[in-house]
């Protein structure tokens, strides 16, 4: 059994890492917060310009960005953070890209990669995969220039037609406990997924009318929805960034509450060795102290005699 001093150690480092972890927690629980709130303010913002685009009376096929291809490579994006600590968000979302049917049924030669990450880059290379481009560090606030050059890499080759299908792998967030992986299509975009957008203002009761021609075209009606059109893919992948920030800090919320837990419990094991064995340090050295008082009496006895 360990020495009382041992045990009283561990205590003691037990707490400090309980005291880490509940700060580590609260700060998560914080962010979260942040992160979602923000996530759902540019998802209003991606509704209201996929709505402008139908009030423009603008078809899917007048923007480069819905054309349906047969040529090209196909275009995967895989979104995690740079840290740890966060449960199995990273782990899952690698799980969720390779084994994904569209993963495997691509030709590596017609694969094109790209890690937002540094976890992403990390397994990608560890599944044996070359990331075409890896993108590590993003600020948690979202600088324009930092996410426009993520998302000039993904924009460049569908425009060039390189291109003829991406996927996007990220954390769809539900709530604080729970969260999804789907393998999203990004491009091209589609009719469902426009009207899956305007989904959540059409049950609110706004009217949209699709097919009223919007007096705002200025300079020229093609670079206005050309404009348009390219500010929702941005806002799409700034949405995106933003749910794995929100997911990433509720994953690691609940990890940091289930490490608190486990340093309690681990502490509540700890004191009862520590009280265990101090009460038999206690029970001997009583034990000690009465056979000594008994070979005193002994000796006295002893001496009585032999007088």
């Amino acid at each position: 059994m360990p020495s009382l001093l041992e045990i009283k150690n561990k205590i003691s480092s037990t707490k400090s890492t309980k005291k880490i972890t509940k700060a580590m927690q609260l700060v998560a629980a914080s962010k979260m917060k942040t992160f979602q709130k923000t996530s759902i303010a540019v998802q209003a913002y991606a509704t209201d310009l996929f709505q402008a685009l139908q009030l423009s009376g603008t078809g899917l096929q007048e923007i480069v960005f819905a054309q349906e291809r047969t040529v090209g490579k196909t275009m995967f994006i895989l979104l995690t953070s740079d840290k740890g600590l966060c449960g199995a968000m990273n782990a899952r979302l690698v799980r969720a890209l390779f084994r994904s049917k569209e993963w495997k049924e691509t030709p590596e030669d017609d694969r094109m990669l790209i890690t937002v990450g540094r976890k992403a880059s990390e397994s990608a290379r560890a599944e044996g995969a070359k990331p075409d481009h890896s993108f590590q560090g993003l600020k948690e606030q979202l600088e324009v220039v930092d996410a426009l050059e993520v998302i000039d890499a993904i924009v460049t080759p569908w425009i060039n037609e390189e291109v003829k299908q991406v996927y996007l792998v990220s954390p769809k967030y539900v709530n604080a406990f729970t969260f999804e992986t789907p393998v999203r299509s990004y491009l091209p975009l589609s009719q469902e997924r426009i009207e899956q957008s305007l989904k959540s203002r059409k049950q609110e009761g706004e009217e949209l009318n699709s097919n009223t021609e919007a007096a705002f075209f200025e300079p020229q009606r093609d670079e206005v929805i050309e404009s348009i059109a390219k500010s929702m893919v941005e806002a799409l992948f700034v949405e995106a960034f933003l749910e794995l920030k929100a997911t990433e800090y509720s994953s690691r919320m609940v990890a940091m509450k289930n490490a608190t837990e486990a340093a309690d419990d681990r502490i509540k094991i700890l004191t009862r060795l520590f009280n265990k064995a101090r009460q038999n340090a206690i029970t001997q050295e009583l034990s000690e102290l009465a056979a000594a008082n008994e070979a005193m009496g002994s000796e006295d006895i002893y001496e009585i005699n032999n007088v």
